[in-house]
């Protein structure tokens, strides 16, 4: 058993962190408090691990200064470095009110997958995605301000303080004959692709599927950077479209960038890149008014993608597959990539996507660790998702 960490700033929530504290040494684990208070404040709770050592990890060595704003800035920055070094995090768990929140979060986020993550915060009642984004931080709203213990906080912090204890006594078995994992990416339009993949590799692998909804893309990549993944069967990219064009579903600038970090193989295409996604109808911006629209449901509108935007789009991921060392193979369904994509279909476009293959074709570098290949199928073709069957097999043989 490693240590449960218990973070937040002593100088304003030193009486309710050490509430926690001491109910999660009561079951028996070891708790660590560490305090991130950004002033010289007295709390008259001594912490294991006070301000200036973890500022002391700061990649710039930063110092705090008397703008509030700055020094939570450097010190969530130490935070998430000072966490990482430390080899025994079993379990975390912060208490804050908007400026704890954003201190403690990121470092939570930096975590792999799976590390119990607790946050008790005033804001987790809102718009939580800016705080947890693609990890596993369990949130809590404190419901009353973290301003002092009372009949509502001390159950609150109480339920929290428990919840982390639980997981953190508790880990799942993993017994040794667990199948190795691959993540996939699937949207709609790219669903009997990824099924049939499914389908055909679950006797060996669990299959793990992730919504390229944006935050999907990043779970997705996040499970890469945690190595809870052996590899990803990255179907859809349809999330870069968005990021460059503006779509409701966008990629993060590092999207393929986990791929880059580990040396993981990235097997993929170009799923559902000829499609950028809004909101209702009459959220499209005014700018696409004239484009061809595709009205998916009430609440999504699809835009089909130019030539010209295709050809951005190939350049862009196209450089970023060309920072990754570890095995990349690229498959181009020539006869569509969505299910509206297709010969009679709304979004049937081959001058559009001979633009992305194209210049996907000319951005990357070949080397005998990343190849690009045409394929005379349709993305949805069970061919072609034997086709990705058979290029993992051939790359986890060659491993």
């Amino acid at each position: 058993m490693g240590s449960v960490y218990v973070v937040g700033t002593c100088d304003t929530k030193g009486e309710e962190l050490a509430y926690v504290r001491d109910l999660v040494a009561g079951t028996g684990l070891t708790v660590r408090l560490v305090d991130v208070s950004t002033t010289s404040e007295p709390s008259g709770v001594v912490a294991d691990h006070g301000p200036d050592e973890v500022l002391a990890h700061h990649p710039e060595k930063a110092s705090l200064t008397s703008d509030r704003g700055e020094s939570v800035t450097a010190m969530s920055a130490a935070l998430v470095r000072f966490i990482a070094s430390r080899p025994d995090v079993d379990g975390i768990l912060g208490i804050g009110g908007s400026g704890g929140t954003a201190l403690v979060a990121p470092a939570m986020r930096a975590l792999p997958i799976g590390v119990p993550k607790v946050l008790v915060s005033t804001v987790a009642s809102g718009n939580v995605a800016p705080y947890v984004g693609p990890t596993d931080i369990s949130m809590m709203y404190s419901v009353t301000d973290v301003a002092g213990l009372n009949r509502i906080s001390r159950r609150v912090l109480a339920n929290a303080a428990f919840s982390i204890a639980g997981m953190a006594s508790h880990p799942p078995s993993e017994g040794v004959e667990q199948k190795p994992a691959l993540g996939l990416t699937m949207f709609g339009v790219t669903t009997p692709c990824v099924q049939t993949i499914v389908s055909g590799l679950s006797p060996s692998f669990d299959c793990l599927v992730f919504h390229a909804t944006g935050t999907g893309g990043q779970s997705f990549e996040k499970l890469v950077d945690s190595r809870l993944v052996t590899a990803g069967l990255d179907i859809t990219t349809t999330e870069v479209c968005d990021l460059l064009v503006g779509g409701v579903f966008p990629a993060t600038e590092d999207r393929f960038g986990a791929f880059e970090r580990t040396g993981l193989p990235w097997i993929g295409s170009v799923g559902a890149m000829d499609m950028v996604n809004f909101g209702a109808r009459d959220t499209v911006p005014a700018r696409f008014k004239d484009r061809r629209l595709h009205v998916h449901n009430a609440q999504v509108t699809l835009m089909r993608t130019t030539p010209e935007e295709n050809m951005r789009f190939g350049e862009w991921m196209g450089a970023r597959l060309n920072r990754c060392e570890g095995p990349v193979r690229l498959k181009l369904p020539e006869r569509g990539v969505s299910a509206l994509d297709a010969d009679g279909m709304p979004f049937f476009d081959p001058d559009a996507d001979e633009a992305l293959f194209a210049a996907l074709e000319r951005t990357i570098r070949p080397t005998a660790n990343r190849t690009v290949e045409r394929l005379p199928l349709h993305i949805n073709d069970p061919a072609f998702a034997q086709a990705m069957i058979q290029t993992l097999k051939d790359v986890s043989t060659n491993a």
